[in-house]
C-alpha cells in the first residue's frame, strides 16, 4: 500500500526524522492559508499523487508549462500555482500517458539546498535482510543511477538480530561525503528510519532527495513509504490513510476477494497456468521489445 508524501512525513515526524514545516491543501484558499501560516519568503507547492518524477512531469492542460513541484515567492503565487494544478492531470514517467488527477497539494517551506543525496530502505530478498541504499546522486531516479553510474551507490544490510548499528551509518555517511555534525545527524536519521521501517511493517522508505542545507543541516526533503499489505491487519491507522482514488479500480476490486491482480499496460495477452511460466513468458515478450497485457 502506498501513501502520499504529506502522510509519510506525518508518520516520519513521530520518529524524529528531520523535516521542513508544511501542510496539506485541497483548495486554492487552503493553500494560501498554509503559506501565510508558514510565513517564509520561498514556499514549495507540491502535487500529491502516487507517482515519482512530479517535478519533471507536465500537466495535460499545459504541456509546455511547469511541472508538479513549483517554487512560489508570495502567497498570491502559491494561490496561482494551486489553481493551475488542482483538478488537472499530471503526467510523469511513472503515471504513463494517462496521468493522474491532482486532488491535493502539500505546501512546504523552502530551504537553501547545498547538496542532494539519496537514501532508501527496502527488503533485500537475496540477503533476507533490510538493506539501506544510499547515493550522492540525490534528486535523480535511482534506477538511472544504477544503470549509468553504479559506483555511486552504496549499500548496507542490517542483521535483524543485531539491528541497525552505528558503524553502518558512519560507513554510509563517509561514503556520501558527510563530515562533522552531519555524520551524527545522518546516523541518527538512519536509526530512526529503521525503527519506522520495522515498527510500521514497511516494504519501502525512500528519501529522495535527502538534502544538506547551507547551514549544514541534514533534512528529508521528500518522503515515500510503501507498506506490506500482508501486515495491514495490525495497522488500522495505516489502512485509514489509503487513497483509493490513486489505485487501479480493478486491483482494488480484486483485493476485496484476496486476489493478487496487477494492471499491465502492454499489447500482448498471456494465458498461462503457473506463476513461473507466466514470469518467463512476460520476460520473453519484453526481451523482444513488446510488453504483456492482462
Amino acid at each position: 500500500m502506498n501513501i502520499h508524501e504529506y502522510q509519510a512525513k506525518i508518520l516520519l515526524a513521530k520518529y524524529a526524522v528531520p523535516l521542513l514545516k508544511g501542510g496539506v491543501a485541497y483548495t486554492k484558499d487552503e493553500a494560501m492559508d498554509v503559506a501565510r501560516k508558514l510565513g517564509k519568503p520561498v514556499t514549495v507547492v507540491k502535487s500529491q499523487i502516487h507517482a515519482g518524477g512530479r517535478g519533471k512531469g507536465w500537466f495535460k492542460n499545459d504541456p509546455g508549462g511547469k511541472g508538479g513541484v513549483r517554487l512560489a515567492k508570495s502567497v498570491d503565487e502559491v494561490g496561482a500555482n494551486a489553481a493551475a494544478m488542482l483538478g488537472h492531470e499530471l503526467v510523469t514517467k511513472q503515471t504513463g500517458p494517462v496521468g493522474k488527477t491532482v486532488k491535493r497539494l502539500y505546501i512546504e517551506e523552502g530551504c537553501d539546498i547545498k547538496r542532494e543525496l539519496y537514501i532508501s530502505m527496502l527488503v533485500d530478498r537475496t540477503a533476507s535482510r533490510v538493506a539501506v541504499v544510499a547515493s550522492t546522486e540525490g534528486g535523480m531516479d535511482i534506477e538511472t543511477v544504477a544503470h549509468e553510474t553504479p559506483e555511486k551507490i552504496v549499500t548496507q544490510t542490517i542483521d535483524p538480530a543485531a539491528g541497525f548499528q552505528g558503524y553502518q551509518g558512519r560507513k554510509l555517511a563517509f561514503a556520501l561525503g558527510l563530515s562533522g555534525k552531519q555524520v551524527g545527524a545522518f546516523v541518527a536519521l538512519i536509526g530512526n528510519l529503521y525503527r519506522a521501517f520495522t515498527e510500521l511493517d514497511c516494504a519501502l522508505i525512500e528519501i529522495n532527495p535527502l538534502v544538506v542545507t547551507a547551514g549544514g543541516e541534514v533534512i528529508a526533503l521528500d518522503a515515500k513509504m510503501t507498506f506490506d499489505d500482508n501486515a495491514l491487519y495490525r495497522h488500522a491507522e495505516l489502512e485509514a490513510l489509503r487513497d483509493l482514488d490513486e489505485e487501479d479500480p480493478a486491483e482494488t476490486e480484486a483485493g476485496k476477494y484476496a486476489l493478487n491482480y496487477v494492471k499491465l499496460d502492454g499489447e500482448i495477452g498471456c494465458m498461462v497456468n503457473g506463476a513461473g511460466l507466466a514470469m518467463a513468458t512476460m520476460d520473453i515478450i519484453k526481451l523482444y521489445g513488446s510488453a504483456p497485457a492482462n
